[in-house]
């Protein structure tokens, strides 16, 4: 009898109320079957409902039935224990969406723990014991579990794929290396791998100095910010106090200054942190590829490898740091001694060296060089508006309007 237990289903001898093997076991009047500390329980709590009912079928009592254990149901119990029958593996022992299934299970699959290249099958713990055991078994070669091993096998020959043709860059089997691919340049898997996975390695050597690269450059853009911001800012306070001493005369230059600073210091900035921004994102791209290939690198599957090899191992473009220039900077300070200058020679000087002040602005020096503009956007922005003062034009001047005029005159 027991013999024939240990072939049916464990939930039949399981609790839904604690989803253990029956303790205890006692059927209520519906007839189904609970342990006696899970009914008791749960009837418990009903009790301040003043409703008993079965957890499965949902019948009810007017009466609390009196609990008997099912002496027949624990001896059952207890003799399908002591021939192998244990608890219902956990919900999470269970093989999900994303989980590798065990190919030997029936009915609800568990989670595969190993998958052997040689059977191409994946097993759960309790399928793969014989190969632990048994001697031709020990041999094989097992993996971490591996979704589509069915792509290891040739489709042509239904052998497993243990070549690599560097002809035609794909996996292969030995007798397609004798047939359609004979006279190529065919090694083993394992060596291709080993060849590929020096080029990984490179690959990620590549890629953390690139990283170190990038956060030096992130860096010392951030100290060139702290520098452009302190520098603009002091400009400021010392041109304020300079053209407070001019009163009304220079009041107006100095809020043209002071504007014209800081919005050169917000466009110097704006530039720099949008190539900060740029650069981090990068090595944010960077660390993720690093990642996908560390991954790449701990596949053990030759053939999933190379497959997986070539969109993986591919590098994006790296951005242009060649206008970072690590030099002795000026920032706004020839800005603050051209405005001393302009304060001790007064208004009659102003109109000649406004000019030159509002040039040196335009002429802060950052790490970043200017890169040629090639639309019109970019030509506008350094746009101004020119106007002719005619009490200080050349007496020899004459514009193209002015001289139609003198001939129809």
């Amino acid at each position: 009898m027991a013999q024939t237990g240990v072939q049916l289903d464990e939930k039949t001898f399981s609790c839904s109320i604690c989803l253990d093997l029956l303790k205890d076991p006692v059927t209520i009047p519906c007839g189904h079957s609970y342990c006696m500390n899970c009914i008791k329980t749960h009837w418990d709590e009903e009790d301040q409902k003043n409703l008993l009912s079965c957890p499965q079928c949902r019948q009810t009592f007017t009466l609390r039935p009196v609990l008997v254990k099912n002496t027949m149901l624990a001896d059952l119990v207890e003799e399908l224990k002591k021939t192998g029958l244990q608890a219902a593996p956990a919900d999470h022992c269970y093989a999900g969406p994303e989980d590798v299934a065990c190919d030997l299970c029936t009915g609800r699959k568990l989670k595969a723990v190993k998958s052997c290249q040689v059977c191409l099958v994946s097993y759960c713990e309790k399928h793969l014991q014989p190969h632990y055991y048994v001697a031709p078994l020990k041999k094989h070669k097992l993996v971490d579990p591996c979704k589509n091993l069915q792509e290891n096998i040739c489709s042509r020959h239904d052998e497993v794929m243990k070549m690599f043709c560097r002809t035609d860059q794909q996996c292969i089997c030995y007798l397609c290396s004798v047939d359609q691919h004979k006279g190529h340049d065919t090694v083993s898997a394992a060596a291709e791998r080993t060849e590929r996975q020096r080029e990984l390695e490179g690959s990620r050597q590549q890629i953390q100095q690139r990283i170190q690269d990038r956060e030096k450059d992130v860096k010392v853009l951030q100290q060139e910010v702290e520098a452009l911001n302190h520098s603009a800012e002091k400009t400021v306070e010392d041109s304020e106090k300079i053209f407070t001493e001019l009163i009304r005369v220079i009041e107006k230059r100095s809020s043209e200054v002071k504007q014209q600073i800081r919005s050169q210091k917000e466009t110097e900035m704006s530039r720099v942190k949008e190539l900060q921004e740029k650069l981090e994102q990068e090595i944010t791209e960077l660390k993720r590829k690093d990642a996908e290939l560390e991954q790449l690198s701990l596949t053990e599957d030759h053939n999933q490898f190379l497959h997986n090899y070539p969109s993986v191992s591919q590098l994006s473009e790296s951005t242009d740091t060649s206008s970072i220039n690590i030099r002795p900077l000026r920032h706004f300070e020839d800005v603050t001694a051209a405005v001393s200058e302009l304060r001790d020679q007064l208004q009659d000087i102003l109109r000649q060296t406004w000019t030159n002040i509002s040039s040196l602005v335009t002429q802060v020096d950052v790490l970043l060089s200017d890169s040629e503009s090639k639309t019109r956007a970019g030509f506008l922005k350094y746009s101004c508006e020119i106007t002719l003062d005619p009490n200080t034009a050349n007496r020899y001047l004459l514009l193209a309007g002015e001289k139609e005029n003198n001939k129809n005159e």
